[in-house]
């Protein structure tokens, strides 16, 4: 692919980035009165009151924590390291594991853990640990909360339970972000338990979670990684296709796995050929395994997974289909939000801008200009 051809999508999404997201999600989406991130913004950019879930915190303090090398001149360390003490202070439980859910002041309000949110505390404290020029500190933290969701969380088979006791159905996209955290922690130099993850994970995704039939990627599963009985069985969400072949693609790349790179290819056809609504421009939010629409509304998410799945796919027109259908979501009163839903008769969901997503844009902003960037 050519990356003279990522430059101008790349430019057109790093302007709005760097002029307006990260000054507004610092000033007005952090609590500079309590301390951590808020979850949401009105659409005027004001923060909404809401309760703090665990797994809204990390996701900001990836984004500033990349803000310095996407090139935001703000205070991105100074976002970081605040957002990641209150983090630290008031999510992480005595015992290592990071609980659901705190007040505005950081009480606890729901000390339960969640193998979602495990998976993205660990992916904060990797790139965290990269940024702050990798201190000890950070790789313990890490290391002491993987050895807990191993003794707290293990499946019988391979993978995780999703809590203790047991809940069912199990779910496929947990473990898409622990695949994400364990290659970041690889990447970072951790020790080899991580690439042990992540090879346990991608192998758990091509013998349980890909159907062999459809190709698509399944989200529901009874206790023996088997897909659920009944609809849930079936769905298949373009944006986890897009998401998993984006990470089974760099996993295949390490691993020397040629069959996970034709896995991954075959879920961005899948995602992009059945997935994407040509009169909106934009990724859906689910599908059945027959390839049938389920739910047309398309949520901000799958428009940026679409445009790092291409990137690695090697689609330059893929890659700017998906700026231009994320380009849509931005389109508000106040410069540096988004809208979250877009309807199936092309109308917007009236609802603040949800902090969760900025990880989501963050990401894809920085696998699009650092392939920009490369000559």
């Amino acid at each position: 692919m050519q990356t003279a051809a990522l430059i101008a999508p790349r430019d057109r999404l790093k302007a709005w980035l760097l002029d307006c997201a990260y000054p507004l999600w610092w000033t007005q989406g952090y609590d500079h009165v309590h301390g951590g991130f808020h979850e949401k913004l009105a659409l005027d950019g004001t923060p909404v009151e809401a309760q703090r879930r665990a797994r809204v915190q990390p996701r900001q303090i990836f984004a500033f924590a990349v803000a310095g090398e996407l090139g935001w001149d703000g205070p991105w360390k100074e976002a970081m390291q605040a957002g990641l003490e209150w983090y630290q202070a008031h999510y992480f439980r005595p015992d290592g594991l990071i609980r659901t859910l705190v007040a505005t002041d950081g009480a606890t309000l729901d000390d339960r853990v969640a193998l979602y949110d495990q998976a993205f505390g660990l992916f904060a404290l990797a790139t965290a640990y990269e940024v702050l020029g990798k201190p000890v500190s950070l790789m313990q933290r890490a290391d002491a909360l993987l050895v807990g969701l191993k003794a707290m969380l293990p499946h019988p088979i391979a993978g995780f339970e999703e809590a203790n006791p047991r809940v069912l159905p199990l779910l496929s996209n947990p473990h898409m972000h622990l695949f994400e955290a364990s290659l970041a922690w690889t990447e970072a130099g951790g020790g080899p338990q991580w690439r042990a993850l992540a090879d346990e994970i991608a192998n758990l995704a091509l013998t349980k979670f890909i159907d062999p039939v459809s190709g698509g990627l399944r989200e529901y599963f009874d206790g023996d990684w088997n897909a659920t009985a009944g609809l849930d069985g079936r769905i298949i969400e373009p944006g986890h296709q897009f998401e998993w072949a984006w990470l089974l693609l760099r996993w295949s790349a390490l691993a020397q796995r040629p069959d996970a790179a034709t896995a991954a290819r075959r879920m961005i056809l899948i995602a992009e050929g059945h997935g994407v609504d040509p009169a909106r421009g934009v990724a859906m939010n689910q599908l059945l395994d027959d390839m049938s629409i389920h739910d047309a509304q398309a949520r901000l998410w799958p428009q940026t997974e679409r445009i790092k799945a291409h990137l690695l796919g090697g689609s330059a027109e893929g890659v700017a289909a998906g700026v231009e259908g994320l380009l849509k979501y931005f389109d508000v009163p106040t410069p540096g939000l988004w809208r979250d839903r877009l309807n199936a008769d092309g109308s917007w969901v009236e609802e603040p801008s949800p902090a969760s997503s900025f990880y989501h844009i963050v990401c894809a902003l920085l696998y699009l200009d650092r392939a920009a960037n490369e000559r």
